[in-house]
């Protein structure tokens, strides 16, 4: 079924009610299994976002761009990310269908915009989840005492870690999504005993005197000019972002990364036994836990240690505690990202293959795709995914695309909380087992601030997402507009 959009009337503005969405939920040959509570999503929520940017991306943030302050811009970074949860929540207790975005957009701003914002978490989902891995490689060979889990063939380095890590976690996610939730669940138990670990030894070596200044005076760098500084410095002429208060800017829409993940938790409303309670839970429970360990994380790091002491690309946390001759630490740490890592990469997995699953049931990708098998879960998409995300992690040299996987988890976030906005004025009728609290003002507020940490990112990186954009455009009107499923609702009702 298909009703009017707010922009305009059918063909790329055609919309997906919400009550077809969920309909199409129960089709035989693309159901899957209700097996999540509220716990198990936080774990996700937890698991994803609890990895690579506590063990490294905060020691190299603080060292070379915000000093002390990194702690201020994983709050900066909370808020935006809060506010936009707080949308994601009411969405899945709405529309509990996998998807996440996509499927939220499909029902607010039309075909065109869903494809959009589907193919941007195609960008996000498989990025991340690709380097992410390439990061669980590095700390694997750190632990076997080698530097690093590849070889040379030819002169093409192959990591055979990162590929190792995506077929194990592959085979885990065909066999079972509740399954997966219970091997996530170890590994977040292991990471965060480590994480205590870290924050007890570390209070030893505490000095707040390390902590002065907080936010370290502006320096100047001529390695930020041209494309490779942030759009808002380009535009505004105020050159670099290193240290200051535009090093703090441009912190939190780094640090940012290390929140990527949590819309995740939207993905799995479909395999959720009671959506509409669970799902607002998981999302907003698991922010929370994350955003108090990255910031006592942060201070700890910053006292033991003066900032100056963490520049240069390869400090990590254990970097501090080599400082003062804790060595044994570094181990320690090791192990600690190897498990925080694993369940990174297996829930952006678990979201690749859910939004590509909701695309595919639509026909905006090939429906056969959006099979599932015995044990309920999507079983080509899952195999398809796996292949390309091991490719990439195992060949591709990422360097700075890091950054893509940010600016397109911003523009997602940008259109879900608008959608909030759209969908209580369109569809004010809709149960809602959450709402956000004092709409318009706090959906405007998340576009606002992801508005604003999507500035401070690189020139380079603004290019780079507008061409993967305009492929997805070559996409849609090539095939998914001709194949699509309520495109042909529409033409037979017509």
């Amino acid at each position: 079924m298909a009703i009017t959009s707010p922009f305009g009337g059918g063909g790329l503005f055609r919309t997906k009610s919400v009550e077809q969405s969920i309909r199409d939920t129960d089709e035989p040959d693309s159901r899957l299994r209700k097996d999540l509570t509220s716990w198990d999503l936080t774990i996700f929520g937890v698991a994803v976002v609890v990895g690579a940017g506590i063990f490294t991306l905060t020691a190299r943030t603080a060292g070379n761009v915000a000093g002390p302050s990194v702690s201020l811009a994983f709050v900066f970074a909370a808020i935006a990310c809060g506010l936009t949860a707080l949308c994601y929540a009411e969405f899945a207790s709405t529309v509990p269908v996998a998807g996440s975005a996509y499927t939220y957009s499909y029902a607010t701003f039309g075909e065109l915009a869903a494809w959009i914002i589907g193919w941007d978490l195609i960008l996000e989902f498989a990025l991340a989840a690709s380097v992410v891995a390439k990061g669980w490689s590095q700390y694997l060979g750190d632990v076997m005492g080698r530097g690093a889990a590849v070889v040379d063939l030819g002169g093409v380095t192959f990591d055979w870690g990162a590929v190792l890590l995506i077929a194990v976690l592959g085979v885990l996610l065909a066999l079972g999504t509740k399954l997966s939730s219970r091997v996530s669940a170890v590994a977040v138990a292991i990471k965060l005993g480590v994480i205590a670990v870290v924050l007890v030894v570390g209070l030893w070596f505490f000095d707040s005197d390390n902590l002065s200044p907080y936010i370290p005076p502006s320096q100047p760098e001529a390695a930020d000019e041209g494309i490779h500084q942030s759009l808002f410095s380009w535009l505004t002429g105020a050159g670099n972002s290193t240290f200051g208060w535009y090093g703090l800017l441009a912190a939190a829409s780094l640090v940012f990364f290390a929140f990527i993940g949590f819309d995740v938790v939207a993905t799995a409303a479909e395999e959720t036994r009671d959506p509409q309670r669970s799902v607002p839970r998981g999302i907003i429970g698991s922010l929370l836990i994350v955003t108090v360990l990255y910031v006592a994380v942060s201070l700890v790091l910053t006292g033991m240690v003066s900032y100056t002491e963490l520049s240069g690309e390869n400090a990590t946390l254990a970097t501090a505690f080599a400082i003062h001759g804790v060595d044994w630490a570094e181990k320690i740490i090791s192990l600690g990202a190897l498990a925080g890592l694993t369940t990174v990469v297996m829930v952006l997995y678990l979201g690749q293959t859910r939004v590509l699953f909701a695309m595919s049931r639509d026909g905006l990708l090939p429906r056969s795709l959006s099979r599932t098998g015995p044990k309920g879960t999507p079983v080509r998409l899952t195999v398809l995914v796996g292949v390309v995300c091991a490719i990439l992690a195992g060949f591709v040299d990422f360097g700075t695309l890091e950054e893509m996987v940010n600016i397109g988890t911003l523009f997602a976030f940008v259109l879900v909380s608008v959608g909030v906005i759209v969908l209580r004025r369109t569809r004010p009728d809709l149960p809602r087992g959450f709402r956000v609290p004092l709409v318009p003002v706090v959906p405007i507020l998340g576009v606002l601030a992801c508005l604003w940490l999507m500035l401070n990112l690189s020139v380079e990186t603004w290019l780079r997402f507008l061409v993967w954009m305009l492929l997805g455009f070559v996409v849609y009107f090539a095939y998914s507009r001709r194949h699509s499923v309520l495109g042909r609702r529409s033409a037979d009702s017509a």
